[in-house]
């Protein structure tokens, strides 16, 4: 019983392969971040760019 506990506790201890779900996690985060800006972003960017358009185009009087 007791080696099954120490075995069990080594398991539980040892952090090795956890780098790649890791890194997994981190990406996901940072492309729903991205997309998230993008989503939020994309209106006031359009109006600022279509704003620019119209005063680039629009004849002076």
């Amino acid at each position: 019983m007791k080696n099954f506990k120490e075995k069990l506790v080594q398991f539980l201890r040892d952090e090795e392969g956890l780098e790649l779900s890791e890194y997994a996690v981190a990406g996901s985060l940072i492309v729903l971040g991205t997309v998230g800006a993008f989503t939020l972003l994309g209106g006031n960017i359009t109006t600022v760019i279509t704003g620019i358009a119209d005063k680039i185009v629009a004849p002076t009087p």
